[in-house]
């Protein structure tokens, strides 16, 4: 019987016949079948169930189904040990493909070299997410283009994380493609990546019919009360009811049962497993404990281990007693359990030899072999926990984060000095940072305060948590914890108080609650004036409260930059720091600058991430800004951080919005807003509310739009968020108008008037100056609108200062001055067509009509006739980069690129990839010519 399902088979016939049923899972077998047919709209499936309800056995059907239908298939396969060696199970995935990873471009080659190879890699820094992610993501596109490709993830809740972060980056991308992927997990375990917006089938319990027909396949069927004590017990559970019935009938055959109570063993169903280990000879027995201590499904890590081969007879008799699988050159438990059984039934001096012979097996594998030698260690040793370190250190380098955290947690706990102990706990604990794990990141900063008094070490340890809880979204918690601790450090350890301040003041801008502003204001006064650290806490009062004093910080602009110039990874905090200040040109150079120095390929986001993105929309480029969403989205959802994924997607909806996508922007900041609790996150809120009104203004449904856009602002008109309620101020009068609310808005944009004062930057004046146009009386708006366009920086906000125009033409034409409004309309619809604003270029031509300008369907308005994201391929492709290259870029595979062009060509009246330049140059520059 295979315990998984209980699918009949004899003891010595270790594979099913094709054709065997699976008893009760006609239903769960019929959509795994669908999954892997090429027709599939299911890109990856994720099937959860507890141990024993049949995962494995039914992926092994759909294997046979994909291998008959012509598919490759590539599968690994987790386990409980060697989640604590990075890559272990995307290496064990990829092997048979590896030689084909030569064809990548360099730098993807390079990266999965890296993350596979030697110990000390290539480059000085780790490879990270994104180009190891891109790696795997184009050699899986390019093994489907020959011929259809099934991935399968068996175990996957003990696939080590750095696997899990690149699988499912990967994964998420390959849609379209003919490429499935399988991931089957233990029910109730979170599969980083796997657990949103995964299609789930879920393995409960057989049913009674279902039990009773698994009962009756049994070779010793048992009956009357003994059978439903068995299903009573089993509770449905096709492992239970299978070893259960074999345990009750060797139980009753030797010496009858129990008349009363559970039957035998069932309290720990490993318990069988191992009662089957006594009869077995010491050869056997000896391979299985090494094979349990192992604990590695790949052959190749189990023939260098020095454990028998699969032909060995020494395998037989367990593979008789139903405890192993032969194939090929395979040998693995039937099921975990079995694995539990052989180790736990082992003495622990047995199991601790089993270790130290696989470490002595393992000299070329120091990283397993450094975990063999730990599992061995029954007391401190500082040998180990050197080994253990320089695991860590190998991990960490080479990308896998979590990998290198638990190497150094375990390293903590074997060594012998209690100031090494901490020490090791805090690099654990910035190790784990880059998980995204924040429980586990307080746990290892705990247990080091545990072991020290070492106030800088604290403080480091202090740092470290604060640096991932800003990324969460437990705002209020997080904000007390934070400033209480730089409350504490303040005195002994000023510099330890101003970077966890600074992490305060990130969290104060994403909850936007203003009692933290005060709460800031009040710690950094306690803090000594250092001019080395004076950049930080420029920042600190930029990001907690950008318009007190705005003309002053504006002022330390330059330093900050010029500091930066030797440490290219503070340009973001100076683009960051501009970008709250409208200062967006600056801010986009300092970015420009990053990803050209720096490439910003972090493992996490950094703190007020977004701000690249929304710098990027506001100066006009918006394919850019949505390559920055999908890069922090992508890392946030591996890393499981929701609130910088919920922010990424406010921005990309926005986008979406302005391109006049509505349905796919109201998706977005939707899933913004189910990722938030509203009252911790303002700053989502607002956005997310903002690119709702701008979709809804996109259709046309300006008392939708006002609806949302209102949300900016409390019922008194104060802004519900200090920083990103302001610039919805215009688009909210614009609304107002329309919808025939204008008298509810003055009272709010002259509140913000007020409230800002010369603390305004030029942009923000220009918005009220808008704002105050559109609400005034027609032959008082003229001036308004005309502030709002006069000074010359506010081309670097080409959509804003078009939408002025627009507006200001309107009314010149409605006061009759039409010769006046052609000049502001023709800028306008030039600009619109440039950023691929489409409802706004409708407006705009609808209008260039009424004012008598000669409008026609002109060949760069077909740009706009395609999707967000067929618009920044086409715009790619036409600088000259390849498939490839727009891959990397926008995280998406060659073939998936290959697709949206040939999609592309025919809207936009061309054959060759050669023409687009023209088409989009002609975009750029000369749509308004052609009036």
């Amino acid at each position: 019987m295979d315990e998984h399902t209980g699918d009949l088979r004899t003891v010595t016939r270790p594979e099913p016949e094709p054709e065997e049923p699976i008893v009760g899972r006609d239903a769960e077998l019929a959509r795994l079948l669908r999954a892997v047919d090429p027709a599939s709209a299911d890109p990856v499936l994720l099937l959860l169930g507890d141990a024993g309800t049949g995962k494995s056995a039914l992926l092994r059907r759909a294997v046979r189904r994909a291998e008959a239908g012509g598919a490759r298939v590539l599968r690994a396969e987790g386990s409980e040990s060697e989640s604590s060696l990075a890559f272990s199970a995307l290496h064990q995935l990829l092997r048979p493909v590896l030689a084909e990873a030569d064809g990548l471009p360099d730098g993807q080659r390079a990266a999965l070299q890296d993350a596979f190879g030697p110990a000390t890699p290539r480059h000085p820094s780790a490879p990270g997410l994104m180009p190891i992610g891109v790696a795997v993501l184009s050699l899986l596109s390019a093994v489907g283009d020959r011929r259809s490709l099934l991935v399968v993830l068996d175990d996957a809740q003990w696939f080590d994380r750095a696997s899990l972060d690149v699988l499912s980056f990967a994964v998420r991308r390959l849609d379209g493609e003919p490429v499935t992927t399988l991931v089957a997990a233990r029910g109730g375990d979170q599969i980083p990546g796997f657990d949103r917006h995964v299609p789930t089938l879920v393995l409960g319990p057989l049913d009674d019919a279902a039990a009773d027909r698994l009962l009756d396949l049994q070779p010793k069927s048992p009956t009357g009360h003994i059978r439903t004590r068995i299903l009573d017990q089993a509770g449905g559970n096709p492992l239970a009811l299978v070893e259960l019935t074999r345990a009750a009938t060797a139980h009753d055959t030797a010496t009858g049962l129990p008349s009363a109570g559970p039957l035998p063993l069932t309290d720990h169903l490993e318990r069988i497993f191992a009662a089957r280990l006594d009869d077995l000879p010491a050869a056997t027995r000896r391979a299985l404990l090494l094979l349990a201590a192992m604990d590695s499904v790949d052959s190749a890590i189990v023939a260098s281990a020095g454990l028998p081969n699969a032909e060995d007879d020494a395998w037989l008799p367990a593979e008789r007693a139903v405890l192993v699988r032969r194939t090929g050159r395979d040998v693995r438990f039937r099921h975990p359990l079995v694995r539990a059984a052989v180790y736990h039934a082992a003495s622990l001096g047995a199991q601790r030899e089993a270790h130290l012979a696989l470490a002595e097996m393992l000299r070329d594998e120091p990283d397993r072999r450094a975990w063999h030698l730990a599992a061995a260690c029954p007391r401190p040793d500082a040998a180990v926990s050197a080994a253990l370190e320089r695991t860590a250190d190998r991990a960490r380098r080479r990308g896998g984060h979590a990998a290198a955290a638990k190497a150094l947690q375990r390293a903590a706990e074997l060594t012998p000095q209690r100031e090494d102990s901490a020490r090791l706990l805090v690099e654990a604990a910035s190790a784990a940072v880059f998980t995204g794990d924040l429980a586990w990141v307080e746990e290892l900063t705990a247990a080091a305060r545990v072991r020290t008094d070492d106030r800088a070490l604290l403080a480091s340890a202090a740092v470290q948590a604060g640096r991932l809880a800003v990324l969460t979204g437990r705002h209020t918690t997080v904000f007390s914890r934070l400033t209480d601790t730089a409350e504490e450090l303040a005195v002994a350890q000023p510099a330890a108080a101003l970077d966890l301040l600074a992490d305060a003041a990130v969290v104060r801008f994403y909850s936007g609650e203003d009692t933290q502003r005060h709460r800031i204001r009040d710690i950094l006064e306690r803090l000594p004036e250092d001019a080395a650290r004076a950049g930080l806490r420029a920042w600190v009062r930029a990001v907690s409260d950008p318009f007190d004093d705005r003309a002053g910080l504006v002022r330390l602009l330059p330093r900050a930059a010029a500091d930066a110039e030797a440490r290219p990874e503070h340009l973001t905090t100076v683009g960051i720091m501009a970008w709250l200040l409208d200062e967006t040109p600056q801010a986009v150079r300092a970015f420009d600058e990053a990803f050209d120095r720096w490439k910003l390929e972090g493992a996490l986001p950094e703190g007020l991430g977004g701000a690249v993105a929304w710098a990027y929309v506001e100066r006009g480029r918006w394919d850019q800004a949505r390559e920055a969403c999908a890069r922090t989205t992508a890392v946030g959802r591996a890393a499981g951080l929701d609130h910088a994924v919920a922010c990424a997607a406010t921005v990309d909806a926005t986008v979406l919005a302005y391109q006049g996508d509505a349905a796919a922007a109201r998706a977005r900041a939707e899933d913004a807003l189910t990722l938030v609790d509203p009252l911790e996150s303002r700053s989502v809120f607002v956005y997310a509310h903002r690119a709702l009104g701008a979709a809804a203004a996109a259709e046309g449904a300006y008392e939708t739009a006002y609806d949302h856009l209102r949300t900016a602002f409390t019922a008194d008109g104060a802004p519900v968020h200090y920083h990103a309620s302001y610039p919805a101020l215009a688009d909210l009068a614009a609304a107002a108008v329309r919808c025939g609310r204008r008298e509810e808005v003055g009272p709010i944009v002259e509140r913000s008037a007020r409230s800002l004062a010369q603390n305004a930057s030029p942009r923000l004046r220009a918005l009220i100056s808008r704002a105050h146009g559109l609400l005034a009386d027609p032959e008082d708006a003229e001036p308004h609108f005309r502030a709002a366009l006069a000074d010359p920086v506010l081309e670097h906000w080409p959509f804003e200062r078009a939408q002025s125009l627009l507006d200001l033409a309107e009314w010149l034409r409605r006061r009759r001055r039409i010769a006046e409004a052609r000049a502001p309309l023709t800028e306008a619809l030039e600009t619109f067509r440039r950023l691929g604003a489409r409802p706004w270029i409708e407006r705009a031509r609808a209008e260039s009509r009424a004012a008598g300008l000669a409008v026609t369907n002109s060949t760069p308005d077909a740009l706009a006739e395609l999707s967000p994201q067929q618009q920044q391929i086409i715009r790619l492709a036409a600088r000259g980069l390849t498939n490839r290259e727009i891959g990397e870029k926008l995280f998406l595979s060659p073939r998936t690129v290959s697709s949206h062009l040939y999609r592309s060509f025919p809207k936009l009246g061309i054959t060759a990839r050669s023409q687009l330049r023209d088409l989009v140059e002609g975009t750029l520059t000369t749509s308004g010519h052609q009036d």
